[in-house]
């Protein structure tokens, strides 16, 4: 089943239950159907995790878990996906998410300099936020999407398969009897 691929990759909810950075949600952590893994938790989180990956912010895991407790989503996806922007993939994703949103616009895309600094990254991002912002929101609201139905319909093909398979055995030990 389904479950047995996340609960592989997942944390233990005592490991995300004594995070520093989220101890201020209290007694909220704690309730059981944020840690279960079932077709609707694993959807929604997999829409969370997705949606704020794409935005551009600081503590983007805060984000996701304050929207994650109230949606009844499984809490460590939530958290986890975010990490699909880390600093490594973060420049080449978030530039899509610009020429996209410039598209979007209709205003020319920057091209990115022979050698990027700091400097340039502050002075982009006070004069072309906006591309930024929209390109990014709308990818989010996308591959949120894609992430929900995306899951869902695999959970769905997957417990079908699984009980085509037990009735093809079932079948199968009939005839052999």
């Amino acid at each position: 089943m389904p479950r047995r691929l996340f609960k592989r990759y997942m944390p233990s909810p005592e490991r995300i239950k004594d995070t520093k950075s989220l101890r201020f949600l209290g007694a909220l952590i704690h309730d059981p159907n944020l840690w279960h893994l079932n077709r609707h938790s694993v959807s929604r989180a997999m829409a969370i995790g997705l949606f704020w990956a794409m935005i551009p912010m600081p503590m983007q895991m805060l984000a996701a878990a304050l929207i994650a407790v109230p949606a009844r989503a499984n809490l460590p996806i939530s958290i986890g996906l975010v990490w699909l922007t880390n600093p490594i993939t973060m420049p080449p994703v978030f530039y899509c998410s610009y020429t996209f949103g410039a598209w979007m616009i209709g205003t020319p895309p920057l091209q990115m300099p022979d050698h990027m600094s700091l400097a340039w990254v502050g002075q982009i991002l006070q004069t072309h936020w906006q591309p930024l912002y929209l390109g990014s929101f709308v990818l989010g609201v996308m591959f949120a999407a894609i992430g929900y139905f995306g899951t869902n319909a695999y959970w769905h093909w997957w417990v079908r398969r699984s009980w085509r398979r037990r009735r093809e055995k079932r079948l199968e030990r009939e005839k052999q009897a």
